[in-house]
């Protein structure tokens, strides 16, 4: 266990920190939705330390319009962000789709961590897995001709109120996946202002070798992600096929698989890793679980430091995956997490 701050100390810090954000303002951003911006644009550099969010943190929310999500950020604090696929295409006109994710993606865990499912929630995952495969061949078709003018125009958006969008994530770089689909996710996330598109690690061998060369192409980096099948080899492969390919670390996945030094593994990889995703979790000894930021084994303070310290330009991505309290919502919890960043680094 790390040596974090007593509940009391967090509680008391996080009060003061966020007693202080308050909104003011109004401006129009994409009629027409109304967006209340910050008086003073959001700043969640640190220290010199890039603290953002992966907008996937905001999935339980009702509105995922890319207007709505600006909001969410904004109302957080944070002034960059790894962008997720569903509002940036929706706002650039992709079909809609018809699964309810937000019913969906607790079954999806399960299912990724082997967890045992009932019958009915067996059939839900697989009428969800039909009607995706139909959605996923129309956005495919639309992809192909997808109007890149709207995804600049949304970084215009995002920029304006104080926001850079430096990662996008749309699922568009799978196994079956073409060279022009996957160059599609690539110009738009280009379009967006990022420096890296993000996907899970596929597992491939020849996948991220096509991924890396086609990257090269279009002048950007692929960042792996990965859950608890990161260990300090993980990357290896992919980072000798290509300078494109680079590294989504995700910390608190690492502590949770067991593995040492996290600490080493970032200093000897600092410079292929394109973003970092950080939450608190539970190593093996201890369950493993999702905790509230403070709880858990993850050293937040010794990394968030050592980023400081060393001047370390990738941002670390808050990504909400504890049980959002009874009362509570994700964008108060992301507030929450930015707040526990600012005193780490205080």
């Amino acid at each position: 266990m790390q040596n974090q701050p007593t509940r009391r100390q967090f509680i008391s810090a996080t009060a003061a920190l966020l007693s202080g954000v308050v909104l003011s303002n109004s401006k129009l951003f994409g009629a027409p939705a109304l967006i209340r911006s910050l008086g003073d644009k959001p700043n969640s550099r640190i220290g010199g330390v890039q603290i953002g969010t992966i907008t996937y943190s905001f999935r339980d929310m009702p509105d995922q319009s890319a207007d709505a999500t600006l909001q969410y950020v904004l109302d957080c604090g944070i002034s960059a962000i790894e962008l997720m696929g569903g509002p940036a295409e929706t706002f650039a006109g992709a079909p809609k789709n018809p699964v309810n994710m937000q019913a969906i993606f607790p079954l999806m865990r399960k299912r990724r961590e082997n967890q045992t499912l009932t019958d009915d929630e067996q059939k839900q995952l697989a009428d969800a897995d039909a009607q995706t495969k139909a959605y996923r061949a129309e956005l495919t078709k639309w992809r192909l001709s997808a109007p890149m003018d709207k995804f600049a125009q949304l970084r215009k958006q995002y920029n304006q109120a104080g926001v850079t969008i430096y990662g996008f994530k749309p699922d568009a770089f799978g196994m079956n996946s073409s060279d022009a689909e996957i160059t599609y996710g690539m110009q738009a996330a280009k379009q967006l202002g990022a420096n890296q598109v993000t996907l899970e690690h596929p597992g491939n061998d020849a996948h991220t070798l096509k991924l890396g060369k086609l990257a090269e192409k279009n002048g950007i980096r692929v960042a792996y992600h990965g859950h608890e099948q990161q260990t300090p080899t993980f990357w290896d492969t992919a980072l000798a096929q290509s300078p494109a390919n680079a590294i989504n670390f995700d910390l608190g996945h690492y502590i949770a698989a067991g593995q040492p030094d996290p600490l080493g593994f970032i200093r000897a990889h600092h410079t292929r890793i394109a973003s970092m995703h950080i939450k608190d979790r539970q190593g093996p000894d201890h369950g493993k679980g999702n905790l509230p930021w403070g709880q858990g084994d993850t050293p937040l303070k010794q990394v968030l430091t050592l980023m400081r310290e060393q001047k370390y330009t990738f941002p670390a991505t808050v990504e909400l995956e504890y049980k959002v309290p009874e009362g509570s919502t994700s964008v108060a919890e992301v507030k929450k997490c930015l707040a526990y960043c600012r005193n780490m680094l205080a």
